[in-house]
């Protein structure tokens, strides 16, 4: 018999809400009665908004207008939270709720926004006016040239902006540091030591005098460790580990490994968990001292490297010029040196636009 939830902020009791089956293709709502909560009628309200970011018609207006509603109240905060956690585990099989009579009539109450609240109070303040003039109906849910954050990053528990930095204490003997657009998520119920890197780069740190192991799962795979001082990074499905200190187990697919100071290892689902190798331990920990560390990398890999950090984004227009190579050092809070120095050392045109966006041809 499958067990009947109702779900409420950040708690789920047995009542008469949702039916969370074993089988996602089994997943409906159960309608409930005239007496059913706020916190019912929000979460519905919720599921609406993530269905509407996968539905491949969502744009910069409902991402500002998704914005507003979250901060209404923490409670639709939790609520939205809640949906994304159903989506994750269930998929596809939650658009079921939008045929459910209930669930039809739940009113996520977006009237469009005026220019000036999105100005005040929309996601990606003058990117997101860019990425609406270049073309309608860019997908929340894979935001175009990632000029706004993602739904995975808008349904993290703790996601850094673009150059920020953010230290994070799991417990009195671990500790993470967020780098620039990270997302994490939580995973309380597991103890504090757990969580999931959704996207992004992370410092973690395990004092020798640690007991339990922190445990990181990230695009498929998991990292487990003790003691050990080791940076993690997680960007379009690949995973790289790189330990600085102490050792680290990882694993994917069925596979595992032990890396030990000075080596690093990369895994994604399509690949699977690849071969162990050196690390340049300068390169992987400037970072978190403000640097940038480029020793011969092609344009391409720089300019996805500096988009990270820097707001905007650089787009190279020459094939000729990705393949170029480039060594240096850069400051995190100086990249637009970059786009000077590439028009000096190669002859480069830079068009600017608004919102930070700069072709380079």
């Amino acid at each position: 018999m499958p067990v009947v939830y109702r779900m409420t902020a950040g708690r789920r009791h047995e009542g008469a809400a949702l039916r969370l089956p074993k089988q996602a293709s089994d997943l409906i709502l159960i309608a409930g009665d005239d007496d059913s909560t706020e916190m019912d009628q929000t979460l519905r309200q919720g599921l609406a908004w993530v269905i509407r970011l996968h539905s491949g018609e969502a744009n910069s207006d409902d991402a500002a207008a998704l914005r507003l509603w979250r901060e209404r109240s923490p409670e639709h905060e939790a609520a939205f939270r809640e949906a994304v956690t159903l989506w994750r585990r269930f998929g596809d099989a939650t658009r079921k709720l939008a045929a459910d009579p209930a669930f039809a009539h739940a009113d996520v109450r977006r009237a469009p926004p005026s220019r000036a609240a999105i100005g005040r109070r929309a996601l990606i303040g003058g990117a997101m006016a860019t990425a609406a003039s270049l073309a309608a109906g860019y997908l929340v849910v894979r935001p175009p040239l990632e000029l706004w954050p993602s739904l995975q990053e808008l349904s993290a528990d703790m996601r850094t902006a673009k150059g920020e930095r953010r230290s994070v204490a799991l417990a009195s003997d671990a500790s993470i540091v967020l780098n620039t657009q990270t997302s994490i998520a939580l995973r309380t119920a597991d103890g504090p030591r757990r969580f999931e890197l959704l996207s992004g780069e992370a410092a973690v740190q395990c004092a020798p005098t640690a007991q339990d192991p922190v445990i990181i799962d990230a695009a498929g795979g998991r990292v487990t460790a003790l003691h050990a001082d080791f940076n993690m990074k997680c960007l379009g499905g690949v995973v790289t580990v790189s330990c600085l200190d102490g050792s680290v187990d990882v694993a994917c697919g069925g596979r595992g490994a032990k890396i030990v100071k000075a080596q690093q290892v990369s895994y994604s689902v399509d690949q699977g968990l690849g071969s162990t190798s050196r690390l340049d331990v300068d390169a992987v920990k400037a970072w978190q001292n403000g640097l940038l560390i480029v020793r011969d990398w092609p344009v391409n890999r720089l300019v996805a490297e500096i988009n990270r950090y820097r707001p905007g984004k650089i787009v190279v227009m020459d094939e000729q010029l990705g393949r170029r190579m480039i060594s240096g050092t850069f400051r995190l809070d100086r990249l637009d040196d970059f786009i000077s120095q590439a028009e000096s050392l190669f002859g480069a045109k830079a068009r600017p636009l608004p919102g930070g966006l700069v072709l380079l041809s």
